[in-house]
C-alpha cells in the first residue's frame, strides 16, 4: 500500500473539504504517520473515514474529527494540554506537536503501554503519560490551558471544568448516541464560560463516565 498517497488523499478528500485549513494542523497530519498508531490488523484502513477499533473496546476517532478538533483548539506553542483518554497515542502526538507539554491519562494499562512505546519510538518527549480513572479519583497535579476529552460524556463533569485555566479551552463531546455534539468551551474567568457548538458526531462513552467514584478500603 502506498501510505504517502493515502495520506495525501485523506488530507485532500476528507479533511480540507471539512473546512480544516489551518496550516499547522495540515502539516501535522502530513508528517505524523497515522498508520504507525493503528493496530497492525487495521493498518490499511489508517486513512479511511471510519472510527478504527482499538483494543479494550476503544476506537480512534475518524481523521476529519481529529483534524476539526485540533483546528478548533487553536493551540499555542507555550500552552499545556491535558488529554483525557490516550487511546492509540495519535492525538497525543498531534497535541505534542502543537503545544509545549501534554499530560495524558488512560484508564486501560494496555493502551497506555502501547501508546508510550509508540511515542518514545517517535522521539516525542514533551508528553507525560498516566494510568488512571478520571471519574474515579485521578486528577492532574495542576490545571491546564487546554483539556481534551477523547470519549463522550452525557454532560460535562464538574471536575473537568476545574482543570481548565482561566482563558483556557475544553473540547468535549456530549449527549446521547447517535446525535452527539462536539463543543468547545472557553473559560473567560473563574466562573464564566463561553461555548461554541462545533459539529455533530457519535463517539463511544468515556470509560466509567457514568459511574460513581470507586473507594478502596
Amino acid at each position: 500500500m502506498n501510505f504517502e498517497q493515502a495520506r495525501f488523499n485523506m488530507v485532500e478528500q476528507q479533511i480540507r473539504p471539512w473546512e480544516v485549513l489551518d496550516g499547522r494542523v495540515l502539516s501535522l497530519l502530513e508528517n505524523i504517520h497515522r498508520e504507525d498508531f493503528v493496530p497492525v490488523r487495521y493498518r490499511k484502513l489508517a486513512f479511511a473515514d471510519i472510527a478504527i477499533p482499538l483494543d479494550c473496546e476503544q476506537v480512534m476517532m475518524r481523521p476529519k474529527i481529529e483534524a476539526r478538533m485540533l483546528q478548533a483548539l487553536e493551540l499555542r506553542e507555550d500552552e499545556t494540554v491535558l488529554e483525557i483518554g490516550t487511546g492509540s497515542g495519535f492525538i497525543t502526538a498531534c497535541l505534542a506537536g502543537l503545544a509545549r507539554r501534554v499530560v495524558s491519562v488512560e484508564i486501560h494499562p494496555q493502551l497506555h503501554e502501547e501508546a508510550a512505546l509508540k511515542l518514545k519510538d517517535k522521539g516525542i518527549d514533551n508528553v507525560e503519560l498516566f494510568v488512571g480513572d478520571v471519574m474515579g479519583g485521578w486528577q492532574p497535579e495542576q490545571a491546564h490551558d487546554v483539556v481534551v476529552v477523547t470519549g463522550s460524556v452525557p454532560r460535562v463533569p464538574e471536575q473537568f471544568l476545574g482543570w481548565v485555566n482561566p482563558g483556557g479551552r475544553l473540547f468535549v463531546v456530549t449527549g446521547e448516541s447517535p446525535a452527539m455534539e462536539a463543543r468547545l468551551m472557553k473559560r473567560l474567568d473563574v466562573t464564566e464560560w463561553s461555548e461554541e457548538s462545533l459539529f455533530e458526531t457519535d463517539l463511544p462513552r468515556l470509560e466509567h463516565s457514568e459511574q460513581a467514584p470507586k473507594f478502596e478500603f
